[in-house]
Order: C-alpha cells, then structure tokens, then sequence
C-alpha cells in the first residue's frame, strides 16, 4: 500500500529509519510483540532483544519491502520455523479481529446513508470473501500448525493422519483475487453519492488488507512449504 524506496534490509541497519520509510513494518513488530519506542536500535539488536530468530525477521522485512527469496534463500538451519508459525498466527488475528471487522463497520455505516440494495451486494459480496478467508486460516490452525508441531516434536510419520506439504500446497488458494474484484467493483461501478471520505477509508482498509494477504501468502508458499519439505524429508530418511 505504501511506497517504498525497496531498501534491502541487513541486520546492521536502524529500524527506526525503515519503518520510517516503509510504515508496512508496523505490522511485522507488532506480529512479534516489538516495543515500537525504537530508539538507534538495529534490526540484529531488536532481533535478540525479543529473541525473534534474525535471518525469519530479516527474511519478513525484505518481503514487506518487496524483496521475495528464492527457494535456495531458505535454510531449514537457519530460519526458524516456530517464528514463521507465530508470523502467520499473528496476522490471522489481525485479519479477523482487526481488519473484518473496521472493513464490515465501514460498509454498516454505508448501508444507514446510501440506498440499501446497492451497500446489501457490497456487503453479501465482502461477508462471502471472508468466509472463504476464514475457511483458509481454520485449516491452517485446525491442520497445517499441529502438523508442524509433529515435525518438530520428530513423531512418527504414521501419526500425522498422511498430510504432508504437498495437500497443504494444493488447498492453499488466491485468496488475495476475490480481495481486487471488490476494490475495483467500488472503484469502478459503485457510485456514492457525497460519502467520498467513507468510500476512501473502505478502500485504504481494502488496499491495506489486500497488501497484507499477498505478503500472507507469499510467506507461506515461499518460506513455510519449503521448511515443511525439509523436515518431511528427515522423517521419512531419519
């Protein structure tokens, strides 16, 4: 939603100058409970002050930055995978306590000051969007985040009820597509007659929610399936 100046993040830099630069990172500190009085503290410093694995939040910052890694980028001994799990556990509840809820509270307010058919579509067209976002975030937690815990706890591959990353890989959607079609429906075909500031706060909400889904997703199929890969590799070979 922002624009950056996509400056590459290592660990020596101050974090304070890039959350100036990119304020998407306010996300990433709060999802790993960072104190926001940042002070000249480096990202290496803010790293072990939290005891947040560095090369997960490295990786995470470059993301919001633009930067994607390639598969090589990911070294099972190097990033940690409870720190991606808590990253994508965090973002669920920014998304369902947070974001649903300020973007359904926007389109009430439309419903009382515009014509009801029009804000009804609106609002059937975002609950059922979110719906198929909430379907995806409860097979994450009820699925994909036990079957971590299997692989990292070394249990035997019978017991993990024969999922694997390549299931995960499969149900994994674009939840991000149905995201733009609202945006562009209110851009281009719902007209709101005075409520510009309104339709402008649904539309940063929507842009900023759309933002974060795609960054959402890209941690998962970039750096979760292939650490999952990893470990379901030294089960099966011990």
């Amino acid at each position: 939603m922002y624009q950056t100046h996509r400056t590459y993040i290592k660990p020596d830099m101050c974090m304070a100058d890039l959350v100036i630069e990119n304020p998407s990172l306010l996300l990433l500190l709060e999802r790993f409970g960072m104190e926001t009085a940042l002070n000249d503290t480096d990202v290496a410093q803010l790293c072990e002050q939290y005891e947040v694995n560095t090369p997960v939040f490295l990786l995470l910052c470059n993301l919001y930055n633009g930067f994607f890694p390639q598969r090589k980028d990911i070294n099972p001994e190097q990033h940690r995978l409870t720190d991606i799990i808590k990253y994508i556990k965090n973002s669920h509840r920014f998304y369902t306590f947070e974001k649903y809820p300020q973007i359904r509270d926007y389109i009430a307010q439309l419903y009382e000051r515009q014509c009801p058919e029009d804000i009804q579509q609106l609002e059937i067209f975002f609950g059922d969007y979110f719906e198929e976002v909430q379907e995806h975030l409860r097979y994450e937690e009820e699925v994909v985040f036990p079957y971590c815990s299997y692989l990292l706890e070394g249990k035997a591959k019978e017991e993990i009820n024969a999922f694997s990353s390549a299931e995960y890989r499969d149900h994994h959607t674009d939840i991000e597509t149905k995201l733009a079609d609202l945006k562009n429906l209110m851009l281009k075909h719902l007209s709101l007659d005075g409520d510009f500031i309104l339709k402008r706060k649904i539309l940063y909400a929507l842009m900023e929610l759309e933002n974060d889904l795609y960054i959402h997703s890209q941690v998962e199929e970039l750096v979760l399936l292939p650490l999952l890969e990893h470990l379901e590799f030294k089960d099966r070979n011990g």
